[in-house]
């Protein structure tokens, strides 16, 4: 079966894999190479052209995108895409799509990225972005990995990194304290209708293992700075006081600001227990930057927002003049 072109995005076999007002197609300006991957039927010494073509690792696609060409990578939804090191992702304006039906979900994704255990010191997570302007959209990411410093699922630390509808999931490391489902080193990045966390697995203990991790130099050189999450989850399962969603470690892991829009922080909380004293914590007051938490904003079964300095809640005082955000206490 051909490739068919679909009006608002790229196409494979008649579904849309990328909307939007950019018009994606094979051939249009400003789009460069379209590369499949299909865990199936691929095979890593086609190259990747067309579905019929397809490859059959995403390590293999990665290979031949061109940075800046703003080539394009899609996923098949048929079977998991399983990598077998850390996938960074160094290249400039590379794009990341799964074929989804043209669903536009939160979570549960059939085209999925994961990672198992391994044993180089190297695989942090199972994906790593230092690029510049690289998208990722309808993709499932998840790592099970064990080994001590594979404490992460996905690192952002780029530069205008763009992820929407997806989930991102660590299902191990429910005993290490700063492990997390995603690490946010990014510059200007920005994350819209994605899930980060679970409510199944249960956090091991009263410790702080958040879904979102906030610290300089994960990657060397590389902190928060301008980040907005839009419309995101984050689910956690824990009957511990210290436990949280988000956890900032050191006074400067935010620079200017990080942003958090009509999302909700949820902890399941056990029959026994209790329930995690912030959806927001910290190690020390906000120098640098501050946290604003804006919208429709919900935070499920934790006792607060947050109590660290420099976390601004969106909850509105409502005045002639308008509405001013209010520290968190």
């Amino acid at each position: 079966m051909s490739l068919t072109n679909f009006p608002g995005g790229v196409s494979s076999f008649g579904i849309p894999v990328m909307g939007g007002s950019l018009p994606l197609t094979l051939g249009a300006s400003g789009v460069g190479k379209i590369y499949f991957v299909d865990a199936t039927n691929g095979s890593d010494g086609n190259d990747g052209l067309s579905p019929e073509n397809a490859v059959k690792t995403v390590a293999q696609a990665y290979s031949y995108v061109t940075t800046n060409n703003h080539d394009i990578i899609v996923l098949s939804a048929n079977a998991g895409h399983t990598l077998t090191s850390m996938l960074t992702v160094a290249k400039n304006r590379v794009h990341f799509i799964g074929l989804d039906g043209g669903a536009a979900r939160r979570y549960g994704q059939r085209a999925r990225v994961s990672i198992g255990v391994t044993t180089a010191v190297t695989d942090l997570a199972a994906v790593s972005v230092t690029g510049v302007g690289c998208t990722f959209r309808n993709i499932k990411f998840s790592s099970s990995n064990t080994l001590t410093e594979g404490k992460y699922t996905f690192i952002d630390a780029g530069e205008y990194t763009y992820i929407e509808n997806c989930e991102i999931y660590l299902s191990s490391q429910l005993a290490v304290t700063t492990a997390g489902e995603f690490v946010a080193n990014g510059d200007s990045s920005h994350y819209k209708n994605c899930l980060f966390g679970s409510l199944v697995n249960i956090k091991v203990g009263d410790i702080i293992r958040p879904n979102i991790v906030v610290t300089r130099d994960i990657v060397s050189g590389k902190v928060a700075r301008d980040v907005t999450f839009e419309d995101c989850f984050f689910w956690s399962k824990s009957a511990g006081t210290t436990s949280a969603n988000v956890h900032i470690i050191g006074a400067t892991a935010v620079e200017r600001t990080m942003v958090f829009k009509d999302c909700l922080f949820q902890n399941s909380k056990l029959s026994t227990g209790v329930a995690p004293a912030v959806a927001i914590s910290g190690t020390a007051t906000l120098t640098d930057g501050q946290v604003v938490v804006m919208g429709n904003t919900i935070v499920a079964n934790s006792t607060k927002l947050a109590t660290l300095t420099g976390v601004i809640n969106g909850v509105l005082t409502y005045t002639a003049a308008g509405g001013i955000g209010i520290q968190s206490t």
